[in-house]
């Protein structure tokens, strides 16, 4: 049970690191990007190519997967996102989907179809048993790094004065341009900063959730789950609904594992029945 709860925390942990960026441009931004995981599939493959092809030590590749797919966040955002957000979110969501099938096509035809394998170093591989706890290394490193995460980006948020600038921004940005905010460069520094969180889930989830060029629509909707149930406008919601559905993922699959994703999807609908705008919504912005 013990392992069970463990192995769940570390999912979700993850699912969270994934699913955070999206939950930003969603919440904070209102912008509807359903092309978020191919951000986490652009780190993913960074991460495995320049495993296999020129021997970058795993460890490397990890802040080479957060720059690579924050840069590609930072050129889209510039180039195609920022013409759409006023447009309706109908276009927003037709465009992002637009975009997951050409990422999706794009590195089919360049990688191939088949499943990627991540070499992870020796020290991550292994268990080491406590009593009835088995703790896997690689998923023990997942949590440590990802709540690491969690409180440095909560700390931007809550603490600097680029989150400040970021909740201004959101809340009116006539008011926060004219207070000498440059909303663009916000803006584009929060969508570049949540697709370099996206690629770094993506690195750190290839070994644990499989990386192949379906990645981005396999996983959408456990992206949009979290987003969902644990609301659009802080990191508390969001972290408690990943963690929630990891270990219900988990536990359904290990205990009933035909209807795991019944498990989570009934979880999901009775928590949206008892708070339709999420778990948490910030007061005075944006539900």
């Amino acid at each position: 049970m013990l392992t069970i709860l463990f192995d769940g925390i570390a999912y979700g942990m993850l699912l969270f690191v994934l699913a955070v960026g999206l939950a930003v441009t969603m919440g904070l931004m209102n912008f509807i990007n359903l092309a978020h995981g191919a951000f986490a599939m652009v780190g993913g493959y960074i991460t495995v190519l320049l495993m296999q092809r020129l021997d970058v030590p795993f460890l490397a590749c990890l802040p080479l997967a957060f720059i690579g797919s924050a840069l590609l966040g930072a050129v889209l955002e510039r180039t195609l996102y920022r013409p759409l957000y006023r447009k309706p979110h109908l276009d927003q969501v037709l465009f992002s989907i637009g975009l997951v099938f050409m990422a999706v096509a794009a590195v089919d035809y360049y990688v191939g179809s088949t499943q990627q394998i991540t070499q992870l170093p020796p020290w991550l591989k292994g268990r080491t048993e406590i009593g009835s706890l088995g703790m896997g290394h690689y998923r023990l490193f997942i949590i440590a790094v990802c709540a690491a995460l969690t409180i440095a980006l909560q700390f931007v948020l809550a603490r600097t004065r680029f989150g400040s600038r970021l909740r201004a921004s959101v809340d009116d940005q006539r008011v926060a341009a004219g207070m000498g905010i440059n909303v663009n460069l916000v803006f584009l520094s929060t969508f570049a900063f949540g697709s370099g969180l996206a690629g770094l889930g993506g690195a750190l989830g290839a070994e644990v959730l499989g990386l192949d060029p379906s990645f981005p629509l396999k996983f959408m909707i456990y992206f949009l789950i979290v987003v969902a149930v644990g609301g659009t406008s802080s990191i508390t919601g969001p972290l408690l609904a990943a963690l929630l559905l990891g270990v219900a993922d988990v536990a359904g699959k290990y205990y009933i594992p035909k209807m795991g994703a019944f498990i989570v999807y009934s979880l999901m609908i009775v928590i949206l029945l008892w708070r339709p705008n999420g778990l948490f919504v910030r007061q005075g912005g944006k539900a």
